[in-house]
C-alpha cells in the first residue's frame, strides 16, 4: 500500500486526523498494526487529561428495540453543545444505548459496583475452587474470574457489540481522542417487558 493509502485506511480504523495518522504511520515505520496501537495509546491520554473537565452538555438518547418490548434511555456527556449536536457523538448515543439494550449492564464502570455484590461474588467464587491451590493462585483466580463478572455488568468493560473485539471505554476513548473533549456515560435505564 501508498503512504496515502495506509493513511486513508488508518483514518478509516480509527477516526484520528490526516497529521495523527501520518505522526503515527511515521514511528511505526508504516506498520499500520503499530500505527493503530499508538494512536489507541494516545487516545487513552488525551481521556485522562480530558477526565477532569466538565461536562454541562450531551444528550438524552431513547432506542427502542424492533419487538417494542425492550426501551432504553442513556444519557451520554460532553463539554460543549457543539459536539453534542456532532453525528459521530449522537451515533455514540445511539451505539451505546443499543448496547445497553442488548447486554443489560447494571453499573457504567466496576468503581460503581456496590461493595456488597463484590463481596458476595467473591464469596461464590472461593466456594468453587479447590481448597488445595496456594492462596496466591487462589486470588488471581478469583480476580480474573472478578473481571470477567465486571465485563458482564459494567457497560464501560463490555465487548462493544458491533465490534466484539473492543470495549466500550476503547469506543469512548476513540471519541474523545478524535472529538477533543470528556465524553463520559453519566447514567442509563432498561425497561423491559
Amino acid at each position: 500500500m501508498s503512504k496515502i493509502e495506509n493513511i486513508k485506511e488508518l483514518r478509516e480504523q480509527t477516526g484520528s486526523g490526516v497529521l495523527d495518522c501520518q505522526k503515527a504511520l511515521k514511528e511505526a515505520n508504516n506498520d499500520l498494526e503499530k500505527a493503530i496501537e499508538i494512536l489507541r495509546k494516545k487516545g487513552k491520554k488525551i481521556m485522562a487529561q480530558k477526565q477532569s473537565r466538565s461536562t454541562n452538555e450531551g444528550v438524552i438518547e431513547a432506542y427502542v428495540h424492533n419487538n417494542n418490548k425492550i426501551g432504553v434511555l442513556v444519557t451520554l456527556v460532553c463539554e460543549t453543545d457543539f459536539v453534542a449536536r456532532n453525528k459521530e457523538f449522537k451515533e455514540l448515543a445511539h451505539d451505546l444505548a443499543m448496547q445497553v439494550a442488548a447486554n443489560n449492564p447494571q453499573w457504567i464502570k466496576p468503581e460503581d459496583v456496590p461493595e456488597e455484590v463484590i463481596a458476595q461474588e467473591r464469596k461464590i467464587i472461593k466456594e468453587g475452587l479447590p481448597q488445595n491451590k496456594d492462596l496466591q493462585i487462589q486470588e488471581k483466580i478469583i480476580n480474573g474470574r472478578l473481571d470477567k463478572f465486571y465485563t458482564e455488568v459494567c457497560l464501560l468493560e463490555q465487548p462493544f457489540i458491533k465490534e466484539d473485539d473492543k470495549k466500550i471505554k476503547e469506543l469512548i476513548q476513540e471519541k474523545v481522542a478524535k472529538l477533543g473533549e470528556n465524553i463520559q456515560v453519566s447514567n442509563f435505564i432498561r425497561f423491559e417487558l
